[in-house]
């Protein structure tokens, strides 16, 4: 006699997840992909330019270190996190102390997501862009966290109005996340917008969570600000800084939070306590990374400012309505009128055969947008964009 074979309820949290928009996005692109069409994939913010081949080398010869083979450090190799404070220190002029705060992550998105699991109790309220990087609100979701969704509006060039969140709202809240440059609008934040997040955290009690995943992606000689370099922001703030876009190492999965020591510390217990740390060759490359950043860096943007030009320009001729602030490797532009954020990018996907992403997979506030990644060469990124403008 067999007996019928159960199988354990899977958790809410996971039965109520949306689909992650990249997975979607994933799925269909692979289905076009069958027909054997010539497809452009514009969707992630994946870099295609290789790593530095000094980051690689580096990472070649640490590889062959044995005492690298075993477990890390959960916090990171002190030499690593010396050398993210000395990469701080050089661009804003901060002194962090690379013992209390500084933390290495497996990647900046690790730690994200792992914050609100650091601070946020069931029913906890935590303050999420809209549109914005869908980790912030599946995380808080994940803890038992209430996402209170900030609409970012271009009349307030995709900022949120903090004014506008009630007294009531702020005491109820454990977490503020903010990120500028910004995924997926590509605005950039200025110092009074700071000064003022800054203002309302300490204020509160609330803790200022700035993603700087985009921080070296920029056009133009003058760079976006950190939130730590800001009057006060180090006592309330901690950053999240992330090589996969600064060095086109997204495979590699190394990035570093910094900022207050209570906030790097509690995050720092929840790694202790489920995970390993970073592989320590990959740390050393890291440190490689860090040092070569001015070398690097110019050339990176050149690239990403071309890219930028020679997409806008058509796709403005055309009379599609772009925002551009110069920032970060994406562009955030109107759907044409008569499509829903969705419908176009479908259009755009079955009938051009090029992959955006529409701006409702980031919140209800991208709705009416799509967003395009530059992460393909000058020449497809041009083609793609030809294919878009005979779609309208």
């Amino acid at each position: 006699m067999v007996t019928k074979m159960k199988t354990a309820k899977v958790a809410e949290r996971i039965r109520t997840l949306p689909p992650y928009l990249f997975a979607t996005i994933d799925e269909l692109k692979n289905e076009v992909k069958k027909s054997g069409v010539d497809l452009i994939d514009l969707g992630i913010g994946d870099p295609d330019l290789p790593t530095p081949i000094e980051i690689v080398k580096s990472m070649q010869k640490a590889t062959k270190d044995s005492s690298n083979h075993r477990y890390p450090s959960y916090q990171g190799s002190f030499d690593f996190r010396n050398s993210c404070a000395k990469y701080v220190k050089k661009r804003i002029g901060v002194n962090l102390d690379p013992d209390k705060e500084v933390l290495a992550l497996i990647g900046s998105k690790e730690g994200i997501a792992h914050l609100p699991l650091a601070f946020v109790d069931p029913g906890d309220k935590v303050l999420v862009p809209d549109p914005g990087y869908p980790v912030y609100a599946i995380a808080t979701r994940f803890y038992g966290g209430e996402p209170v969704m900030m609409p970012l509006l271009e009349e307030n060039n995709f900022l949120p109005d903090l004014d506008k969140i009630k007294a009531k709202t702020w005491n109820q809240s454990k977490i503020l996340f903010l990120n500028y440059p910004n995924n997926p609008t590509g605005a950039l934040a200025d110092e009074s917008f700071f000064k003022l997040a800054i203002e309302k955290c300490a204020k509160y009690g609330v803790l200022l969570a700035h993603d700087a995943a985009y921080f070296e992606v920029y056009s133009g000689r003058k760079r976006p600000l950190s939130v730590l370099e800001i009057e006060g922001g180090k006592d309330v703030s901690i950053e999240f800084f992330s090589h996969s876009k600064s060095y086109n190492m997204t495979g590699w999965r190394l990035g570093f939070a910094a900022g207050a020591e209570y906030a790097i510390q509690t995050l720092g217990r929840v790694k202790n306590n489920v995970d390993s740390g970073a592989f320590t060759a990959i740390q050393q490359a890291g440190i490689t990374a860090n040092e070569m950043l001015a070398k690097h860096r110019n050339d990176l943007r050149k690239v990403y400012s071309n890219r930028r030009k020679a997409a806008i320009r058509v796709l403005k001729k055309a009379g599609f309505d772009v925002f551009d602030d110069g920032a970060t490797f994406y562009v955030w532009i109107k759907t044409p009128e008569g499509y829903t954020s969705s419908e176009f990018t479908m259009k755009a996907l079955e009938e051009a055969h090029v992959v955006v992403t529409p701006g409702n997979g980031f919140g209800e506030s991208g709705e009416g947008y799509f967003r395009l990644a530059l992460c393909a060469t000058e020449k497809r990124i041009s083609e793609a964009v030809a294919r878009l403008v005979k779609l309208v």
